[in-house]
């Protein structure tokens, strides 16, 4: 497998575990209810994108251009929406709660190049 590709699943995979930790810790280790809601949010969009990257470094590997750039997106993309939702869970100052934005943009163009993928496919 390309070190690229490597890189991206093993993101994929640590932000999947992360996921799930935080919404176990919005579960049980918050009295904030907006904090709890914070990190359900960005658990379950991680969560969902890390599944999603794993799927695109597959199609990846059958050479189907843009499907590694849709993972790279789709792991950073909630890497950046999550962290800011975790960061504001976890007391960060309000403004973070801006780039929260950015990270779903990231997410959004990743299941468009997905879907460019997608039909691409021989």
């Amino acid at each position: 497998m390309e070190p690229a590709l490597r890189l991206v699943l093993v993101l994929a995979a640590l932000s999947g575990a992360l996921a799930i930790g935080a919404g176990a810790f919005g579960a049980h280790g918050v009295g904030s209810e907006q904090a709890r809601g914070w990190l359900q949010t960005g658990g379950t969009y991680q969560l969902i994108h890390a599944a999603a990257a794993v799927g695109a470094v597959l199609l990846a590997r059958t050479g189907t251009p843009g499907a590694a750039w849709a993972a790279w997106l789709f792991v950073v993309g909630a890497g950046v929406f999550a962290g800011a939702l975790y960061g504001l869970a976890l007391g960060g100052p309000r403004p973070l709660g801006a780039v929260a934005p950015v990270g779903g943009l990231l997410m959004i163009g990743g299941w468009l190049l997905l879907a460019w993928a997608a039909l691409r496919v021989r």
